[in-house]
């Protein structure tokens, strides 16, 4: 017997993957997520990392403990995202917020189109932004989003792009980060 097979736990695998990404409910370790939550736990907690399982949503990942100050054991790689990106993670996650709150909709999921997300661009531009520039490139800041994981590319038709905004994007993207995004962007507008 190998030392890989003396020493691997039920739910090794499922660790392995919350380490590389988010775990999806349809993922052939959510099981194992699910079931063993307490044992991975207290395995991740050992290394400075909490589990985040959001059931009734469909996912799962790790988020690093932070002191204090905020500073975290940096075993997950944080991610600098540019200005551009960040308007669009906004407008996604305002998006879904505005979703979820219309207790008219029967829908659990938020789809949205690139054309879509380009609309709701143009209204957090201030006047003098290169705007032609901005407009140009938006299919890679839109890109980007999906590349770090908030936007699941559901069809492609043509140049139209359908979206699915994952559900993690509102534990990466607080109520109170989006309020203070828009506070800054407010006044960077006015410095313009």
């Amino acid at each position: 017997m190998s030392s890989l097979e003396n020493n691997i736990k039920p739910y090794s695998k499922a660790i392995v993957k919350l380490l590389k990404s988010p775990i999806e409910r349809n993922s052939n370790v959510w099981e194992d997520v699910i079931n063993y939550q307490i044992e991975i736990q207290e395995y991740i907690s050992q290394i400075g990392l909490e589990l985040i399982v959001k059931k009734d949503e469909g996912f799962a990942f790790v988020k690093q403990f932070e002191d204090s100050e905020g500073n975290t054991l940096g075993i997950v790689q944080r991610r600098q995202i540019g200005f551009e990106t960040s308007i669009v993670l906004v407008v996604l996650r305002q998006s879904l917020e505005e979703f979820d709150s219309n207790p008219t909709q029967l829908a659990t999921e938020k789809f949205i189109t690139n054309s879509e997300i380009k609309d709701e661009l143009e209204l957090f531009l201030p006047e003098k932004f290169n705007r032609a520039k901005f407009i140009k490139e938006l299919d890679k800041y839109i890109k980007a989003a999906a590349d770090l994981g908030y936007l699941k590319e559901i069809n492609k038709k043509d140049n139209e792009t359908r979206y699915q905004i994952h559900r993690i994007i509102k534990e990466k993207i607080t109520l109170d980060i989006l309020q203070d995004f828009k506070i800054r962007l407010h006044e960077y507008v006015e410095s313009v």
